[in-house]
């Protein structure tokens, strides 16, 4: 089963936390709470409510970012991107069992992350996606292959959780490629029915 990870952000119709609720909702059991531009103090106080929510739906709460927020949140662990904090100092602070993610592009990046003790890689973008700034090169699925093989090649065993504009129609080909999961976040949001479009990742039921 491909995993399902919902990354917040907020849009006209929902804040962060009514957004994540929709996607608990929806049978998501993996949230990262992602507020680039607020105040430590907002992420705070909106990560608790977040962090009640996934508690009361079995939930993995991962927070963005905010390394020293983690322990004062009650978060699982800390997702790391290009310019954040390294795995290995973010690992130094917050010991052997949170989950630390981080973000990659190409397979240097993921033979770094892994080297630095990652349990997970955020791959992507698969195409173009208005939620994310400062766009790192589209992969494409041809994009996820050649990384895979690369890993292989390797021996690297991380999750690749591939990221980026992705759709429900995306997933044969997702699970095709061999990703381990993906993560997603307007196509939920814009959706008429979030929790339906939630259901439909997590049941691998492209829309038509």
């Amino acid at each position: 089963m491909m995993q399902v990870q919902f990354i917040s952000h907020h849009n006209e119709r929902f804040d962060e936390v009514e957004g994540i609720r929709l996607a608990l909702a929806g049978g998501c059991r993996w949230i990262q709470l992602r507020m680039k531009g607020a105040s430590d103090d907002e992420v705070v106080a909106t990560a608790l409510q977040v962090r009640q929510l996934c508690t009361e739906y079995g939930a993995t709460f991962i927070l963005d970012d905010r390394v020293h927020l983690v322990e004062p949140t009650r978060a699982d662990g800390v997702h790391l991107g290009h310019l954040d904090m390294s795995v290995d100092e973010a690992r130094l602070l917050l010991g052997p069992h949170r989950i630390i993610g981080g973000t990659a592009n190409t397979l240097d990046d993921i033979r770094r992350l892994a080297q630095q003790g990652a349990n997970y890689i955020g791959c992507g973008p698969l195409r173009f996606t208005t939620t994310k700034e400062r766009l790192a090169p589209l992969l494409g699925f041809d994009g996820y292959r050649q990384l895979l093989l690369g890993m292989r090649r390797e021996g690297i065993s991380l999750p690749l959780i591939a990221i980026g504009g992705i759709t429900a129609d995306d997933i044969p080909q997702l699970l095709s490629v061999g990703v381990d999961g993906m993560a997603v976040s307007g196509f939920v949001l814009r959706a008429d029915d979030p929790i339906h479009a939630m259901q439909t990742l997590i049941n691998h039921e492209p829309e038509h």
